[in-house]
């Protein structure tokens, strides 16, 4: 059984793929600061299950992730460990820094270390991959995508920083040669998305009969990524990347916010209407854009499709529809985040969360 370390795996993307990892015969040793959108919920149906070890810790913690390392003897290394709202990024970028730069350091130090002290045959076969985003790029005009070639030009706080950690994991493989693989994604939807971004919070604003808040125009584009397609996207990557590169993943599924925003509505419509029978697009309110707002985002995943086969397998409409029954199925989960709750829950090893 393969050992993973998988780090930030307790988060909407880290979570989805740690699920999904076990459930393909992975052993994973789990390490989550448990931040505020780090949820132990989301991990549940692995309690008791000997395939995943919960480990609550920061990747900063060089002597923590130094003991992991040498005690579980992990055959890769998936770095999801990331502060990554802008919103919040804007109000204090300070914890950005901290996470995304100082943290993606101490881990890359540790792993060389680890790696270089790996017989041959292992440390050849030996990855380290990086999670990172499309937002590294900056904005678009009406017309292109993002390639792997395109130049970085980040615009916020949160993008900076994911930029910074990008460029270190690059010198880390051309200085020391250690075998990493980077991963820039478009925006990511699915099951356990953290309810302060635009779909979870949409639906959940919906349902509660409150204002639905749009930036600007709503008229911003972003290439919709279904979170299932995006895990599938990562482990294709460790298994066939060319160390040293970088691979974009998007989901072919560009959409104007207000156009997302109205088919969560259209779609609440059909499956739980409103008492009062006006269409939830009524909630709808458009607010001051914020700070920095870029235009337009698009990834061109040709790379990817062509070196290695992957393509996703959501349409944009069969993913938010997914993703729309989850969360009508999954209240508790979702009232449990709103109000707090979860952080006082167990997993595994017993640990609680203060």
């Amino acid at each position: 059984m393969p050992t993973w370390l998988v780090t930030g795996g307790a988060g909407f993307i880290g979570g989805n793929f740690v699920l999904e990892a076990v459930a393909r015969g992975i052993r994973v040793v789990n390490l989550d600061a448990l931040t505020y959108a780090g949820n132990l919920q989301t991990l549940d149906s692995l309690q008791g299950n000997p395939a995943h070890v919960f480990i609550h810790g920061d990747i900063g913690d060089r002597g923590l992730v130094d003991r992991l390392l040498a005690e579980h003897q992990p055959d890769a290394v998936l770095n999801f460990a990331a502060e990554s709202h802008v919103d919040r990024s804007i109000d204090g970028p300070a914890a950005f820094i901290q996470t995304n730069v100082v943290g993606t350091l101490a881990l890359l130090e540790a792993v060389r270390d680890y790696w270089k002290g790996l017989p041959p045959g292992r440390a050849d076969a030996f990855r380290l991959l990086h999670v990172s985003t499309d937002e590294v790029y900056g904005s678009l005009g009406e017309t292109g995508s993002f390639s792997e070639t395109t130049a970085y030009a980040p615009n916020s706080p949160y993008s900076a920083s994911k930029a910074a950690s990008d460029h270190l994991v690059r010198a880390f493989h051309h200085t020391y040669g250690l075998p990493v693989l980077t991963t820039n994604c478009s925006n990511n939807y699915g099951p356990y998305h953290f309810p302060e971004k635009l779909i979870p919070l949409v639906i959940a604003r919906a349902l509660a009969g409150e204002a639905l808040p749009v930036y600007g125009d709503g008229m911003q584009v972003r290439d919709w990524l279904f979170v299932s397609d995006h895990c599938e996207a990562i482990r294709t990557v460790l298994a066939q990347g060319r160390p040293g590169q970088t691979y974009n993943v998007g989901g072919n599924a560009e959409r104007r916010n207000i156009e997302v925003v109205q088919a969560i509505c259209a779609l609440l419509d059909q499956r739980r209407p409103r008492p009062d029978g006006q269409p939830r697009s009524s909630q709808i309110r458009f607010v001051a854009d914020r700070p920095g707002h870029d235009r337009r985002y698009a990834i061109d995943a040709s790379k990817l499709r062509d070196e290695l086969g992957w393509q996703p397998r959501y349409s944009f409409e069969q993913g938010i529809a997914a993703t729309v029954d989850w969360f009508l199925a999954n209240q508790q989960w979702v009232d449990s985040v709103l109000d707090g709750s979860y952080r006082l829950q167990r997993i595994g090893t017993g640990e609680t969360v203060e």
